[in-house]
């Protein structure tokens, strides 16, 4: 694909020359050869295209959850209201993947950090910049306050 991106418009009626085609299906024949023992025997899922969908879906409302905590953190540092904590959730995620899909949805929203993540529970801690003591009663398992839905479309895309 990438050759395909590279050489596009190199001829001038079509967008690639055949001996363009050629060759990239032949450097194609040859990766795929090479490389088919290191995916054998491993899990394969995300190869389903509907998974893929399914995360282009998702970033709609993560965009949407970045941009309500990019004001939010605004906000805070404009007025100092803050009241850090960190704060353990449990979203009950059961493989690898899908903890990595929320903790980097999690990093990467504004105001909200994964620190650490405990491998045998899939429990993951949090550095939150605004703590509401109630919401700190609750936790790990209301995970909403800090992740929103994260973790259910992070089950979805990877379990």
């Amino acid at each position: 694909m990438g050759y395909l991106i590279l050489t596009l418009g190199s001829d001038p009626v079509f967008l690639w020359s055949r001996a363009e085609l050629i060759i990239g299906a032949v450097f194609a024949v040859v990766v795929g050869a090479l490389l088919r023992n290191r995916f054998i025997g491993k899990d394969l899922r995300m190869l389903n295209p509907r998974r893929w969908f399914t995360f282009i879906a998702y970033l709609f409302p993560f965009f949407f959850a970045m941009a309500k905590a990019n004001i939010d953190v605004a906000y805070r540092v404009i007025t100092g209201r803050i009241n850090p904590a960190i704060v353990k959730i449990n979203p009950n995620l059961k493989n690898d993947l899908s903890v990595t899909i929320l903790a980097n949805s999690i990093t990467l929203t504004p105001g909200t950090l994964t620190v650490d993540v405990d491998e045998k529970t899939n429990e993951l801690y949090v550095h939150w910049i605004n703590i509401d003591p109630e919401v700190l009663k609750h936790m790990p398992r209301d995970y909403h306050p800090i992740c929103d839905n994260f973790p259910d479309w992070a089950r979805r895309i990877a379990e």
